[in-house]
């Protein structure tokens, strides 16, 4: 007996949501017939996938291996698919791009118009989503491409250069660095400073920074948005860094922007792309309308 392609996608539905009933209903299948199809893939490769329980199912160790290589699979199962529709002529089936909360809302609303501008019959499937879960996204095949932040770890994916991103020190109103024209690096070895929550690509490039320099974040406030994070400095918990593209973030809620120096940190911004994509020809047409429509405050990268 072979292993089926229908099998494997019966695996990794079962591993992401660890329940053999709500894997039956994604795959749009009965229970009794993933059950099986998970046996037979069983029976097949001679170890058991999955440990069962009352609360559901989890990868045994070597299942987990199996579904990390199902993944792989299925990826190039549908690059080999784009490879058969590229044929067919530009954007032939939709284009899913995932999208970091920290760029999707500085980004989108000048990038869809431009995109469906340059290709009318474009259909966009988006997804905001933070780095780790995206990247593993490209990895399994669920999306095409993401915008992210070269400086994260993206797991071997290509990417195509868009913008540089510089932050810039946002402080509230009355800040004794509210004056300054230019923030220096010392500046901050005596400030708190406010960041994202865990889970943030933002969070890992600013606090590198901070600690760099020795700066200390504050442990009792961290924020889930840029959006709480701008009230929280706004109301005068600490200070933060805010990426140029957000700016006007920080200046809706009354705080004042000083830029560094000529030593900015800075993230860039990228498409980033499984590989073995057949769709290398459309995303390289994508990123180029993409850094024609550069969002305040950044700057486009060439090809």
């Amino acid at each position: 007996m072979d292993v089926t392609l229908r099998q494997l996608e019966y695996a990794v539905a079962v591993a992401r949501l660890g329940h053999f009933g709500r894997a039956a209903e994604a795959s749009l299948a009965t229970q009794p017939a993933l059950s099986a199809g998970i046996a037979q893939l069983e029976a097949v490769l001679g170890v058991p996938l999955f440990e069962r329980g009352r609360s559901g199912a989890r990868p045994t160790v070597a299942g987990a291996e199996i579904v990390r290589r199902a993944e792989e699979v299925l990826a190039r199962v549908d690059d080999l698919r784009d490879a058969a529709r590229a044929v067919r002529g530009p954007f032939a089936t939709p284009l899913r791009l995932g999208v970091i909360p920290t760029v999707a809302p500085f980004v989108l609303p000048k990038a869809v118009p431009a995109l469906r501008a340059h290709w009318p019959k474009l259909r966009l499937e988006l997804r905001e989503d933070q780095t780790a879960r995206l990247v593993h996204a490209l990895g399994e095949g669920s999306i095409d491409v993401a915008l992210l932040a070269e400086e994260a770890d993206l797991g071997g994916m290509e990417t195509l250069r868009l913008y540089a991103d510089p932050f810039v020190l946002a402080v509230p109103a009355g800040h004794r660095l509210a004056g300054r024209a230019r923030a220096s690096e010392r500046v901050l070895q005596h400030e708190q400073v406010l960041l994202l929550e865990e889970g943030h690509c933002l969070r890992t490039q600013a606090l590198s920074f901070c600690e760099r320099l020795g700066v200390r974040e504050s442990a009792d406030v961290r924020a889930t948005s840029l959006t709480t994070l701008v009230h929280m400095a706004a109301g005068g918990l600490g200070v933060t860094l805010l990426p140029a593209m957000a700016s006007s973030l920080g200046l809706g809620a009354g705080l004042t922007l000083v830029p560094f120096g000529s030593r900015a940190p800075s993230r860039t911004i990228v498409l980033a792309f499984r590989p073995t994509t057949a769709r290398r020809d459309e995303l390289r047409a994508v990123a180029d309308v993409l850094r024609s429509r550069p969002p305040a405050g950044t700057v486009s990268l060439r090809a």
